[in-house]
């Protein structure tokens, strides 16, 4: 992730110049350097983000170590650590809404791949169709640039699997637990084997 900032000239030659993510998320004084630094930490806790999507389990540990560090080393400054769970807050909320985006744009490629697939599949019918009407006992067609071939199958069509007696069927069984039932008994205070009440805190960004 980038975030794109626009140069601001220092008002006097003694205001500090800004510092780069190397900071280690540290803030200072200035109100014009606090602006810098904001977009600093939010730059840089979205640099630890990246390293979230890694497989490597000791790259992860390492990034969300680093950003722990990050957040308990302002315990006593209720600001400065304010301003880094808020940046955070704020990648969290960008990575969101870039995940919804992408899960939109994912579902109409997928609904223009398959109306691509199927308008294919109308063309190569046609086209079998009125080859095989041409010459009904070909089975295959060679073109200047492509070659139609066919393979011959066998496949067992059911009408109803009802009229099949007891030995064409196959029997199968599957098992799910009833949660619902499950935690109605157990909040009554029944014990069983094999299942527990846990209780769960959730938490909203908004």
């Amino acid at each position: 992730m980038s975030v794109l900032t626009t140069p601001i000239a220092p008002l006097t030659p003694a205001i500090p110049q800004a510092a780069g993510p190397s900071c280690s998320l540290q803030r200072s004084g200035s109100l014009w350097q606090l602006g810098i630094e904001a977009q600093e930490l939010t730059t840089a806790i979205g640099q630890l983000a990246e390293q979230l999507e890694t497989d490597d389990d000791d790259s992860r540990a390492q990034a969300l170590g680093e950003l722990e560090a990050a957040l308990l080393a302002e315990e006593g400054n209720k600001a400065a650590l304010a301003a880094k769970a808020d940046a955070t807050c704020w990648v969290i909320e960008h990575l969101r809404g870039q995940a919804a985006y992408r899960q939109q744009q994912a579902k109409r490629l997928t609904e223009l791949a398959r109306s691509d697939a199927g308008r294919a599949d109308a063309l190569e019918d046609s086209l079998v169709l009125v080859l095989t009407r041409l010459q009904p006992t070909a089975t295959r067609f060679s073109f200047p640039n492509h070659e139609l071939s066919s393979r011959k199958s066998q496949a067992v069509e059911i009408e109803s699997e009802a009229l099949l007696d007891p030995e064409w069927l196959c029997v199968k069984t599957t098992f799910s637990a009833d949660k619902t039932a499950i935690k109605a008994a157990l909040k009554a205070g029944q014990q069983i084997t094999g299942a527990q009440l846990i209780s769960r805190r959730s938490w909203r960004i908004h």
